[in-house]
């Protein structure tokens, strides 16, 4: 193969240089990624360089040396940072693998038609030469592609911590020209979010589970469901929801496919105001005790509850004087007792829908009721009373929930406890 190659080597050169022009040509014709990139010029020296490379190739491979790939690696790498499709880049080769071919017959041909036979052998050597070319070149391109992936990704979690880690502008700047709304506003516009709109901030709860990779997408498809931008960090994971026109209600559905408990916070009009929001996510959350199970947590929806949670002290001392007899009492008898009042809260005061919800005789519940009220001095019928039981059952439900989360997971995280005390199984799959 070496003695052919020389004996046309002229010939050859003319031929794919020809053939580069005609490469180029094409390439720029039918794909607008690589017009965009680079000129005519440009391309066709990188083709004709190519070509030329896969000769010499051929030749190496034919004194059993390896082919020299650091060009093409090169080529890969540049290609990858440039942006041009990976598949863009390897159509260019195989066309001109083929092209180059075409070149040796008919330079082989021209020179003397009765060696052809001697060229065929070379067939396949000149196609293991032009794979690993091609191998180097897609290896350099996905190593390239994968490590700039890991820069983008961490890069866009460092833009999400100043949105939601910095200051919301109340610490004696104006939010809207301070340092920490001015880094807010930067970090923003690179991630690709306008300076005003709709915003909310969801703070998924932390249960050991494997972490979601953001929720799917809303009824209406991709393409109408809110945008959302996941940051999954050891203590749990936030998300960015860019609401547009749909309502801060839209997160339930958009969340109901995770199975966990979250917490939302109100919607917000500009990047600077997140942090607040992300604060204000997380003490909805809290509002969502263990034993209601998979839930969404509006924190416009539950404020008062939002208040026993932003209050530890005064969340402690609540549950004492409020509740102290009734927490006193046996497991068993104070299990029940909470159990009654919460369900009886959740049916707006209706002990006939409390006693459905709870499978037990109406009377059953008034009994349960009055007891609560000798116990705590509270009458059910004073609205005033009625406030500061529902306030201290709150704060036993969120402190339940924190021991909980203090606590080893249970050998079958698929199951927890209602309020009524029958088992139920989350939504979640298993891990």
């Amino acid at each position: 193969m070496e003695r052919i190659i020389e004996e046309i080597r002229e010939d050859l050169s003319r031929r794919i240089a020809v053939a580069a022009d005609r490469l180029a040509d094409r390439t720029l014709t039918e794909d607008p990624v690589y017009a965009a990139l680079l000129g005519r010029a440009e391309l066709r020296e990188r083709i004709h360089h190519h070509l030329r490379q896969a000769v010499e190739g051929l030749v190496r491979s034919s004194r059993g040396l390896p082919v020299e790939l650091a060009d093409a690696r090169a080529v890969g790498e540049l290609r990858a940072r440039q942006g041009l499709p990976l598949a863009s880049l390897l159509r260019t080769y195989r066309r001109g693998g083929r092209l180059l071919w075409q070149s040796l017959t008919e330079a082989v041909t021209a020179h003397d038609r009765a060696a052809l036979p001697r060229l065929l052998p070379g067939a396949t050597a000149l196609w293991d030469v032009l794979d690993q070319m091609t191998d180097a070149v897609s290896e350099a391109y996905r190593r390239t592609e994968a490590a700039h992936g890991d820069r983008d990704r961490e890069r866009r979690s460092a833009l999400l911590d100043v949105l939601f880690d910095g200051t919301d502008g109340t610490d004696g700047t104006d939010g809207t020209d301070g340092p920490s709304a001015a880094a807010a506003e930067a970090a923003a516009a690179q991630l690709g979010l306008p300076e005003r709109g709709r915003f909310a901030v969801v703070v998924l709860a932390s249960d050991g589970s494997p972490a979601p990779a953001g929720p799917p997408a809303g009824p209406g498809g991709a393409a109408s469901a809110p945008r959302v931008l996941w940051r999954i960090r050891a203590d749990g994971e936030i998300a960015l929801i860019e609401l547009g026109h749909h309502p801060l209600e839209s997160v339930r559905e958009l969340l109901a496919p995770l199975g966990v408990r979250a917490g939302v916070s109100p919607v917000v009009g500009a990047p600077a105001e997140l942090a607040r929001a992300h604060r204000l996510a997380a003490l909805a959350l809290r509002t969502a005790p263990d034993s209601e199970g998979p839930r969404t947590a509006l924190l416009d929806e539950r404020l008062p509850a939002a208040l026993v949670a932003a209050e530890a002290e005064l969340a402690a001392r609540l549950r004492q004087v409020v509740l102290g007899p009734v927490l006193a009492l046996p497991a068993e008898d104070r299990r029940t007792l909470l159990t009654t009042l919460g369900t009886w809260l959740a049916c707006q005061g209706s002990t006939t829908y409390a006693a459905q919800r709870l499978y037990c005789h109406r009377n059953t519940v008034s009994n349960r009721l009055r007891r609560l009220e000798q116990l705590t001095g509270r009458s059910l019928s004073d609205p005033r009373h009625v406030v500061e039981l529902a306030l201290a059952h709150s704060a036993v439900l969120q402190r339940g929930t924190e021991q909980a989360a203090t606590r080893p997971a249970a050998p079958d995280p698929r199951v927890s406890p209602t309020p009524a005390g029958r088992a139920r199984r989350s939504p979640r799959r298993p891990a």
